[in-house]
């Protein structure tokens, strides 16, 4: 099963980095892979965004999710409700004074021949993802 976690501490308090990372429309700020995103409905649980990422060869491929849970301050996750791979994500904040620091983690099930065919390329753009808090630090830092 392909895993991938980060971890950054951002000088901003847990309630601002929470904020912005579940407005998902701020994705682009961040998330060089991410081609366009729009909330499709809901605030909260529930809320769906539709996403468009990077592919192969720069094709676009839909990674539509839905958050599945919410603490602000604390924690969200969500589910990928669209595209041939479907990670679970979550974001785990902690305050650390006037900082916090956030964790990222991105689990996927690969089976048969996708496990065969794409668990490395899955692996190697996970990875990616969840380094990115590193772009998400330096836009909050700013």
């Amino acid at each position: 099963m392909p895993h991938a976690t980060h971890s950054v501490t951002i000088s901003r308090p847990a309630d601002a980095v929470f904020a912005f990372v579940a407005d998902g429309e701020t994705a682009k700020q961040w998330r060089s892979g991410v081609l366009d995103i729009k909330r499709a409905s809901g605030d909260g649980v529930g809320a769906r965004y539709t996403q468009g990422v990077k592919g192969p060869m720069g094709r676009r491929i839909e990674a539509d999710y839905e958050v599945t849970a919410s603490e602000p301050g604390k924690r969200l996750e969500f589910q990928t409700i669209a595209g041939p791979v479907r990670p679970h994500g979550r974001f785990d904040l902690v305050p650390e004074g006037d900082a916090t620091r956030l964790t990222f983690t991105l689990d996927v099930e690969l089976s048969g021949i996708k496990k065969l065919l794409m668990g490395s390329s899955v692996q190697k753009s996970m990875d990616a993802e969840v380094n990115a808090l590193e772009d998400l630090k330096r836009v909050l830092e700013a």
